[in-house]
This record gives structure tokens, sequence and C-alpha cells, in this order.
């Protein structure tokens, strides 16, 4: 009975959840892992899974750990080591994208390993494992947002014309539902931006994802050598030793930037044009209520001249006394 009582408790406590490992070449097998396998298998800390726990509601985050980078971005929720990238709930539609994306630009990069190991190793794909699992997954997010950017102005722009033309309580409607969708997807948005701005304004937070550098640490001299050889998914700006350079993640970080940056003042641009419609319509709206004002007082004026016009003319006429 104890141990029911103990293997509910666990169980309630941390629940298996499925995960999909991709290796460098593009490799995938599913994995049920609770957090105390996950806690042990990728040496993090039990307080970074509540960051990609999908029931608690936190903004986005890109942590660096001693042998893992932590990313909780929109629908991605990911650990990745330097050789390896974990997904969370591979079967969820938005991220079945992402697990695409993953395996073409890792299996991009084939080792061609043979028996003589004879490597050609491509002067552009030097970027360590780390790098590349890491643009994937910002690739995938940005390009996102920015489809539902776009979808949300394919919407909105025709909504406002016609209420521009028309206004009526259905079209008011629309535009006020449009409105609040705006709202939410820019507040998606500018997490992910101010991640992003965060990360290249602080270079020991950049510094904590060179995991490869970290791991290179750990071998000896002759162990480097070899490892750079055999593995040209850690190029050879990682050989140099600088632990302060964070240029070549900043160049990465920075492009991204740039991309969430621009969906982001697209929104901006978006929401602008709806506040100027919301001015216009209010304007004849105020128009239209000042109008009606002026016929309420005309009539009510006519009335009362007419009023008094009948109950005036019989006295004139001596028909009825003072």
């Amino acid at each position: 009975m104890a141990e029911t009582k103990s293997l509910v408790r666990k169980t309630s406590i941390s629940p298996t959840s499925t995960w999909i490992k991709l290796d460098a070449t593009g490799h995938s097998s599913l994995l049920n892992m609770d957090k105390y396998d996950i806690i042990h298998r990728l040496k993090i800390h039990a307080r970074d899974l509540r960051i990609l726990d999908p029931i608690l509601s936190y903004p986005s985050t890109i942590l660096g750990r001693e042998k893992a980078i932590v990313l909780n971005l929109e629908h991605i929720k990911a650990i990745i080591t330097a050789e390896e990238v974990f997904l969370l709930d591979p079967a969820d539609e938005n991220v079945v994208p992402v697990v695409e994306e993953l395996q073409r630009r890792l299996s991009a990069i084939d080792t061609n390993q043979g028996d003589d190991y004879d490597i050609e190793i491509d002067e552009n794909n030097e970027s360590p494992f780390e790098f590349r699992a890491l643009e994937a997954l910002l690739e995938v997010v940005c390009s996102y947002l920015a489809a539902r950017t776009k979808e949300l102005e394919m919407a909105t722009y025709p909504a406002l014309d016609e209420l521009t033309t028309k206004i009526t309580s259905r079209n008011l409607d629309k535009v006020r539902k449009l409105k609040s969708a705006m709202t939410r997807l820019t507040a998606r948005v500018q997490k992910v931006r101010d991640e992003l701005e965060q990360l290249i304004y602080d270079d020991d937070n950049m510094a904590d994802l060179y995991l490869s550098r970290k791991s290179s640490k750990l071998l000896s001299p002759l162990d480097v050598s070899s490892w750079f050889v055999t593995s040209p998914t850690r190029g050879s700006k990682l050989s140099n030793g600088d632990e302060n350079d964070v240029e070549e993640l900043e160049m990465l970080l920075e492009a991204y930037f740039m991309d969430i940056d621009h969906t982001f003042n697209k929104l901006t641009t978006l929401r602008g044009y709806v506040d100027d419609t919301e001015d216009y319509i209010n304007i004849q709206i105020d128009n239209h209520r000042n109008q009606l004002i002026q016929v309420v007082l005309f009539t009510a004026i006519l009335s009362a001249i007419m009023f008094l016009a009948i109950i005036t003319s019989p006295r004139k006429k001596g028909l009825v006394g003072s």
C-alpha cells in the first residue's frame, strides 16, 4: 500500500513527457522521460524545467547552462547540448515543422566519414552544433510570428477600409476583435524581441551559450586536436581559445533580432493605422451625433413655435378669453 502511494505521489510530481532527440546528422528518436530523467541526463537544474512547462506561462527565455541551452520561445520548448537537441511534445502540430526544419538543417552537413576518415569540411559550416540548432529554432519562431502577422494584416486592412466606408455595429465588432488579436500577437513578438536584445547586449550570457567551447576545456590538447579534425560541426573558430570572443553568436542573434524587429515594426504600423481609423470613426460619430442633436433641437424649437402659434391664433381672433 505504501509503495502504491509512493508511486502515485511520484507520478503526480513528475509526469512522463514525450521528447524527440536529434543528433548532429539529423537522425531522430522518441524518448519518454520524466523530470528526474532529464535532470540526470542533461545536467540541468529542476528550476530550468519549470521554464519549459507548457502549463506555466513563462516569458520567452534562452538560458545558457554548463552543458545545455534551455530554450522557451513560443511553442518551442527545447534543450540543446553540444551534440544533441531535445524537443518537447514533438507530435504537436506546431512542433512538427520545427522537427522537420531541424532535420533539414542538421542533415545538410554530412560528416562523410569513411573508413579512412577522409573528411571534406565546408568553410561555411564551421559553426558548432549548438549554434546550428539554435539558428534553426530561431528561424522557425521568427517565420511563424511573421506569418501570423501577415495573416493579421490581410484581415485587418480590408476590415478597416470597410469600416470607414460603412460604420455599422458588425464592422465595429470585427475591427474590435482584430485589435484584440493584434495586441496579443504584439506582446508575443515583443517577448521574443526583448529576449534576443537582452542577449545581444550581454557578452557573459552569450559566452554561456558556447557549449562546445566549454566542452573542449575538459579535453587534453591531443584530444582537442583530433576532436576538431573528426568533428566538422565544431569549427576551427573554437580552437582559438578566446573565451571572450562572442562575435559569431552575436552576428547570429543580431540577424534574427532584425528579423523579429521588422515583424514588430509591421505590427506597430498596423496598430497605428487602426488608431488612425478609430480617430476618424470617432470624428464621424461625433459629427453624426452633433447633426442629430441639431435636428432634435430644431424639431423641438419648431414644435414649440407651432404650439405657440396654435394657442395664440384663437386669442387674436377673439375666440377665447385672455
